[in-house]
This record gives C-alpha cells, structure tokens and sequence, in this order.
C-alpha cells in the first residue's frame, strides 16, 4: 500500500509542478498583456489597466520565488556541507 501512497504523491506533486506552474505563467502572462496599454486598429490607444498588470506580476514572481525554493531545495545538502547553513530546518539534514 506504501507504493501506491507513493506513487500517488509523485503524481500530484507532477501534476501541480508540471501543469500548474505553466499554467499559471499563462494566467500571468495574459493578465499582464491585458492590463497593458494597446494601439487599436484605428491607431487610438487604449488606457492599461495597473491592476491587471500588478496580478500579472504578481504571478510571475511567485514562479520565480517557487523555482528558487526547488533549486535551494534540490541543493540543500550542498549548501549545509559547505556553508553550514540549514535553509529547510524541518527537513532531517543528511
């Protein structure tokens, strides 16, 4: 029964990381296009939207703060040998 425990935390975790994280770099993306200013076709401008804006860069910060969480996760143990430095506390040091 513990690999099927197993296997089902990879798979959400998979899942999350592998579909959530571009999809919401989407969401991010399109929000921030949308809350720009545009040129129409007449060659009129359109006003941009600074909250659109700011939750498009929101989004995009919380990718870039998760993807240096998984690279400082990834080389926890590197960075506690070398430096002595313990980033994750509640995580058991190897």
């Amino acid at each position: 029964m513990e690999t099927f425990e197993a296997i089902f935390k990879v798979l959400v975790i998979g899942l999350v990381l592998g579909a959530g994280l571009p999809a919401l770099f989407a969401i991010g993306l399109r929000l921030y296009a949308a809350g720009s200013g545009d040129v129409n076709a007449d060659g009129s401008t359109s006003t941009s939207n600074p909250a659109l804006r700011a939750v498009g860069i929101a989004l995009f910060v919380l990718i870039a703060a998760v993807i240096v969480v998984g690279i400082l996760w990834i080389t926890r143990t590197t960075i506690n040998y070398h430096f002595g430095v313990n980033l994750f506390p509640f995580a058991p040091v190897k």
